[in-house]
């Protein structure tokens, strides 16, 4: 790992230093700074000059004060003379803004891209966007890594013999899917109306949870209404447990103890993109690392390796898991 440099921002320094000490290079040290006028001013603090610098930094809340120190960050590292500029997002909070659903709005997911590559982004390293084509919103290559490996291994050790999966909305089923054969159990999903930012109605579910246990798998929490609806139908139809799952646990309005106050709810799982604090968690809340991910596909990225071949290798780990004397699959495919 020679030649390498990594930076963090103040959002998610937890995990930026559990990817570095996974890569065993060291977290660079930055400093942010605030003038009278409220203006921030970012250093990189170590240099950079003809370095293959990575910056970590998710967009999380507070979302705006950490969109512009990360793009004061890039153009840091790019006035420092940086032979190539990679930001690492296991969070991209715009992305859901991915689409003109309502007249005379704009597609920040997009903008925010742009302004990305203009102040100084040669790569993207994210995890788990929120729909297929953010990726092509990007101008400079992106490699786009899920969580769905790391999540499956948490409910290996289960009983899963009377278990569905169940994606929360039709535009959730793929990774659904995908998650559904890595665990070798069948799946479910459910058609989603929404009435407001805050309200959602579940109209339907389509497949066999009838009795079941079930796993609803969804790329992000925020309020938590989604699966707060879906709940209701899934009670409906006498399911045995629930367990929920996420990539991005975001847990505003207090998402966390509506959730995990369920009877029915024995576990609420997410990974740690989004910094957890200790206000949130309770003894059902189950936060899984992605750093060994971001960390080896940082290593791959610099070393000039495959990306897409962690996906291949996270497939055989599986089936060895579940049987060691099975045929490996093929090689699955990033998002």
């Amino acid at each position: 790992m020679n030649n390498i440099a990594v930076f963090a921002g103040s959002a998610h320094r937890e995990l930026a230093q559990e990817i570095c000490d996974n890569l065993g290079v060291p977290l660079l040290p930055s400093t942010v700074k605030r003038f009278a006028n409220d203006c921030i001013e970012v250093q990189l603090q170590a240099n950079c000059r003809e370095k293959d610098v990575f910056i970590i930094h998710p967009l999380v809340p507070p979302v705006q004060e950490n969109l512009v120190e990360l793009l004061l960050m890039l153009d840091a590292a790019r006035g420092a003379s940086a032979a190539r500029v990679t930001t690492v997002l296991p969070h991209y909070a715009y992305a859901r803004s991915d689409k003109k659903d309502a007249p005379r709005i704009s597609i920040a997911a997009r903008l925010v891209a742009d302004l990305l590559s203009t102040a100084g982004a040669g790569r993207v390293l994210a995890m788990t966007l929120h729909s297929p084509q953010v990726h092509g919103f990007f101008g400079i290559p992106v490699d786009h890594l899920h969580a769905l490996f790391e999540l499956a291994g948490h409910f290996r050790g289960l009983d899963l013999s009377n278990t569905v999966i169940v994606s929360p909305d039709l535009g959730n089923a793929k990774e659904a899917a995908s998650f559904s054969r890595m665990l070798g159990v069948p799946m479910a999903a459910a058609t989603k109306q929404r009435l407001a930012a805050d309200q959602i109605a579940i109209t339907s579910i389509i497949g066999d949870v009838e009795g079941r246990d079930v796993i609803v798998l969804d790329d992000e929490i925020a309020r938590g209404s989604t699966v707060l609806g879906l709940l209701d139908e899934l009670r409906a139809r006498n399911v045995r447990s629930v367990r929920v799952a996420c990539t991005h646990g975001l847990f505003t309005d207090g998402a966390v103890e509506k959730l995990t106050a369920a009877p029915d709810v024995v576990e609420l799982v997410c990974t740690n993109t989004v910094p957890i604090p200790a206000s949130k968690r309770t003894d059902k809340l189950t936060v899984i690392s992605v750093a060994p991910a971001l960390a080896e596909a940082i290593r791959r990225i610099h070393k000039g390796e495959s990306v897409s071949a962690l996906f291949e290798v996270n497939q055989v780990a599986l089936v060895d898991a579940a049987d060691p004397h099975a045929d490996a699959p093929g090689a699955g495919e990033p998002q």
